[in-house]
């Protein structure tokens, strides 16, 4: 792809030259990529705590505050990437917001398939939560459509957090932009497991609210945050797989919301459950049809070849192949 003509001022390079269609990436990207892809995060966190209070991280006051805060600095990350281009000098054929998986070639397909193969991973804690449920099939039709259980949902600060909030600023400020920063400096596979470093450090603030309110021992608030950010790095490389395989922010935001809906799988209730071997059974399977559906779920080919981010990219790469 031909290189635009760049206008702006460039501190790091005069040009941005391709080389038989692959981007190649200016001196000095990496440590512009970082730092940038740094102080968003710190902006992230830092903006929750502007708001001083004695009340819990759950208190609905301390919600809408923080609602303030985080969308505003939401809002306005879009800027780090538009500012992170114009240092670097990067260009290509691709709006910002279409490298950001905003867009709307191959829309359906995103809000779609990446949720149908999330909610695979998740069947064994679908059929355990199906088989404790009190309603019939179609009592959960009736209340999914009724107005009254959404208006209650939209009402209630902690769902409004946690599956609206959170999915959709997190996904826009860790994913949206931070993947293509760091894309022509780590390439896509790198990018793909260090985008969600910053993803689970980032959630290493919660140990303030739990050593705030003595919510526990000192080892277990440590062992707690260790195991967040486990599980919340795992699951940023796969939304973030998701953002560069499809080139959507919509796919990893739904995916992200119903994983928090789900939470972590409760895995020593199912090792109880009455019907153990079939929820059990449910669990393996669903582990393996998602490893084999994962990348014919996600095929590009479905989305748009290529994807924005993948434009980026310094090498060729697997990920950007149907």
């Amino acid at each position: 792809m031909a290189a635009e003509e760049d206008l702006s001022p460039n501190f790091l390079t005069d040009e941005i030259e391709h080389s038989n269609g692959v981007f190649v990436p200016p001196d000095g990207v990496c440590w512009v990529s970082v730092l940038s892809c740094l102080m968003l995060a710190c902006s992230y966190v830092g903006s929750l705590y502007v708001w001083r209070s004695p009340l819990p991280r759950d208190h609905p006051t301390v919600i809408k505050r923080r609602f303030t805060s985080v969308l505003i600095v939401s809002g306005l990350s879009p800027l780090f990437v538009w500012a992170w281009r114009a240092f670097t000098g990067v260009r290509t054929g691709s709006s910002l917001l279409a490298l950001m998986g905003i867009r709307f070639e191959g829309l359906i397909p995103a809000i779609l398939l990446p949720l149908l193969l999330t909610m695979v991973l998740f069947l064994g804690p679908l059929m355990q939560l199906a088989m404790d449920c009190p309603w019939t099939f179609i009592d959960g039709i009736r209340v999914a459509i009724d107005p009254l259980y959404w208006s209650l949902c939209f009402n209630d600060m902690r769902w409004l957090r946690n599956q609206v909030v959170a999915p959709l600023t997190e996904e826009l400020v860790f994913r949206a932009c931070m993947l293509p920063m760091l894309v022509p400096c780590a390439g896509l596979s790198t990018a793909i497991f260090t985008c969600p470093l910053f993803f689970g450090v980032a959630h290493f603030h919660h140990i303030i609210e739990l050593l705030r309110f003595r919510q526990g021992t000192l080892s277990g608030i440590f062992l707690s945050a260790v195991f967040q950010f486990s599980y919340t790095a795992v699951f940023g490389a796969y939304t973030a797989f998701i953002f560069i395989r499809t080139g959507h922010l919509l796919g990893p935001v739904l995916c992200h919301s119903f994983c928090n809906y789900m939470g972590f799988p409760a895995i020593s209730t199912a090792l109880e459950h009455p019907h153990r071997c079939t929820v059990l059974g449910c669990y393996v399977l669903g582990v393996v049809l998602f490893f084999l559906f994962l990348f014919p779920f996600t095929d590009p080919s479905y989305y748009g070849l290529p994807t924005p981010v993948c434009t980026l990219s310094p090498a060729p790469s697997s990920l950007c192949i149907s």
